[in-house]
Order: C-alpha cells, then structure tokens, then sequence
C-alpha cells in the first residue's frame, strides 16, 4: 500500500481541472465517484462491504485524510489497490490533488479499474465545495448523526447525485425520523437517489450496488 503527499493545487481554475479529468475518465472509461461525509459515517465499513459483493468489478480506493493510513491497509486486505494520500492539512480535495491521486493509484495497478471510490475527508462543509472531477458525487449519512443534517448542511445535500443512509440496523437505538429525513433531502435536491441500508447485516446494499453498475454503463455508453 503507497502513501503520498499531496499538497492544495497551484492552478487558478480548479472548475477547469475537474471539467478535464473527468473527460479523460469517460475516455478511459474509469468511473469516480467521490464520497463525503463526516468521520463515523460509515464508509470504510460501506466501501469494504461493497469491495466484497462487487467482486466482479475491478475497484479502486483513494483514501483522502489529514494523516494515519488505517482506512487504506483495511480496504487493501480485501484485494482491491488503494492508494493513501494525506492532504497536509487541508480539510478537502480538489480536482488536481485528486488527479496526482490517480496517477498513484494507476501506478500501483496500472490503470485497470473499473470503479474507483475517492473516501474524502471527513466532513460536510469544505468537501462540498470543490469539484474533484469525479463522475459521481455520493454523500453519506448515518443514522447516528441525527436527521436534521439536511437543515445544517444543505450546500452538501443540494449537489451531490445520491445519499446512502447507512447503519439502518440501528433505527430502533436512536431518534432519527428515516421519513423525514428523506422529505428534508428532497426539498433541497428533488431528483437525488437514496438508498437507506446497513452493511452490517446487507439490508439494502443490493439496491445500492446495483445502482452503481448502473451508472458504471451508462458512464461508459456516452
């Protein structure tokens, strides 16, 4: 498993790069799909669940954080190439520091995935506002966090193309309102897929994986 450095972009339009990269991912036929959300939210254990039931798939991980490499060795051991980056401080990535990313990773498995997971930092506000050139933008909830996230965070919810609920198993422990959280998200983004699930016990991931071979076509048909 690699560990590199990236350090914020020189470049002065950021919109360009990621406009850029993602042209040349639907060229290569590579889809990336950028996951945000705050830390806990789950999405090792989402990503590693995934990793598993896709084993059909060729997929890849950019691991985004401030430092530590614990969520690249985890995703690494279940057979996929992961790539640690540490973003010397900064609370996001953007489109050229996921560009050098990508060349690390291409390095490492010499460009043969199919499907690659950016896991960005952990929080609901930078990560919001930069476009990292991905084709998918996924953010994820978990129930723990409460269901008023829409009403806090909305710039997040607003802009990305889906939401996974996650650790739905445990409902029952905590006061969050699955109705009313979803009619919150709606209200902020109408046409948003959501897909409330628990990797735990797999409820739901089958809608979620599914919904991911789909956009993997239809990225690679335009």
């Amino acid at each position: 498993m690699r560990t590199i450095e990236l350090h914020k972009s020189v470049t002065a339009s950021n919109d360009r790069d990621a406009n850029l990269l993602r042209k040349q991912m639907r060229t290569s036929g590579q889809l990336l799909v950028n996951l945000m959300s705050s830390p806990g939210s789950g999405k090792t254990r989402l990503l590693s669940r995934t990793i598993q039931d896709m084993a059909d798939i060729r997929i890849g991980v950019l691991e985004a954080d401030i430092a530590s490499d614990v969520d690249a060795l985890h995703i690494e051991a279940l057979g996929a190439k992961s790539i640690q980056a540490h973003t010397d401080g900064m609370c996001h990535m953007d489109a050229g520091m996921t560009r050098r990313g990508l060349e690390a990773l291409a390095e490492e498995s010499e460009g043969q995935e199919d499907l690659i997971f950016l896991e960005n930092v952990g929080n609901l506000i930078c990560p919001a506002e930069f476009d990292t050139g991905a084709g998918l933008d996924v953010m994820i909830l978990s129930v723990p966090e409460g269901d008023d996230k829409p009403l806090k965070y909305p710039l997040m919810f607003s802009r990305v193309q889906a939401l996974v609920i996650t650790k739905t198993d445990t409902l029952s422990y905590f006061d969050f309102d699955l109705r009313t959280c979803i009619e919150r998200v709606r209200k902020l983004n109408p046409r948003i897929r959501i897909f409330p699930l628990s990797a735990k016990t797999k409820e739901g991931m089958e809608d979620w994986e599914n919904w991911l071979r789909d956009r993997l076509k239809n990225w690679r048909s335009h």
